[in-house]
């Protein structure tokens, strides 16, 4: 029997549910235009964080932070500019933050996830469109959830404008930053 993420029995009082995510089954990639022509696709290796949802109000408290130091994208000359001043500039600016606290559509299903995303110490509204994939049990008894989330941000409204005219027209690095999230969390109440 799979219980439904986010509800309670008619008989049981609304509570809150917490849930952690899970770093070893969650990742959080993106991908940007090089050249014009191509997609450069990496992802940030440590992201940690917590979900609180009221059951009463189906609103979350989401708060997740990602090391940005943890970015790859499979080379190393690429992941120390991305790390550098030009970009994330990561000695000043070691985390990327995402805190929501609006919900809205079906929670079992798709919805919205609305927040403030920080990079590089600037913070904007940011809006996830998310899937459920559902809910299971571990083998050692605990509950877990899946999730799927996308979004675009321009990489300029953070401050990242590091680029390169091309001869030819256009620029080195695309302005439009795609996110892809898939996580899984895991139930701590």
């Amino acid at each position: 029997m799979t219980a439904t993420m986010f509800t309670t029995s008619e008989t049981a009082t609304p509570t809150t549910q917490e849930w952690s995510i899970d770093p070893a089954h969650t990742q959080v990639g993106f991908s940007v235009k090089h050249l014009m022509i191509t997609n450069v696709k990496g992802r940030f290796s440590t992201v940690s964080g917590s979900v609180r949802l009221d059951a009463a109000t189906s609103q979350p408290d989401v708060d997740v932070s990602i090391d940005a130091s943890s970015i790859t994208t499979g080379d190393a000359k690429r992941d120390a500019h991305l790390k550098s001043a030009d970009f994330l500039h990561v000695e000043q600016h070691p985390t990327i933050r995402f805190r929501a606290n609006r919900l809205k559509g079906t929670v079992d299903s798709k919805f919205t996830l609305e927040g403030e995303l920080t990079i590089r110490g600037v913070t904007r509204p940011a809006t996830l469109y998310v899937i459920s994939e559902g809910q299971a049990t571990d083998p050692w008894g605990n509950a877990k959830a899946g999730f799927t989330a996308t979004t675009t941000i321009s990489r300029k409204d953070f401050g990242l404008e590091w680029n390169i005219a091309l001869e030819a027209g256009g620029v080195l690095v695309g302005d439009d930053v795609k996110i892809a999230i898939e996580a899984q969390l895991l139930l701590q109440n």
